[in-house]
């Protein structure tokens, strides 16, 4: 499935109307990137605006640890799962903003209450898997390191581009 936004949030206020609807889980994967960009430029702001994806579960100090890590050096990675961001453009990404979430292709492997699916950079190889848990009609960030995982780094950065 496909997902499109218009612009990016800047502020938690836009964020918060823009992740009105976590009924979707697609929404929560598109606002995930939103939230991770949006650390990219304001840790407090990116980290508040994960604690909302994440529901009744907030982030503890090892979470913001690995968010920082994975991060550190690579404010490209949020973009890179928009279409038309690739390592040689920089991964800038084509407006507006869509992403591809693919479905799981084992859904019996999951146990009920979650899902997976799988979002695609022209970074790897292959499709990335995000976890979301479900609590009411709602859903929220559960597992997604390998959304943070190394990807190919941009031509901008790499002397062997």
């Amino acid at each position: 499935m496909q997902l499109t936004i218009n612009a990016l949030p800047q502020t938690m206020e836009q964020f918060s109307s823009m992740s009105r609807d976590l009924t979707r889980p697609e929404n929560t994967c598109v606002m995930f990137l939103c939230a991770l960009n949006m650390y990219v430029q304001n840790k407090d702001v990116g980290i508040e605006a994960m604690n909302l994806l994440r529901g009744p579960r907030p982030m503890n100090a090892y979470d913001i640890q690995f968010l920082r890590d994975r991060l550190r050096d690579k404010t490209y990675l949020p973009l890179a799962y928009f279409d038309g961001a690739t390592p040689q453009n920089n991964y800038t990404p084509r407006r507006p903003y869509t992403i591809q979430v693919l479905s799981d292709p084992r859904p019996q492997d999951i146990e009920p209450g979650y899902i997976r699916l799988y979002l695609q950079t022209a970074g790897a190889d292959s499709p990335r898997p995000i976890k979301l848990r479900q609590k009411g009609s709602n859903w929220y960030l559960w597992e997604y390191s390998s959304i943070l995982s190394g990807i190919r780094i941009p031509a901008q950065d790499d002397p062997w581009a």
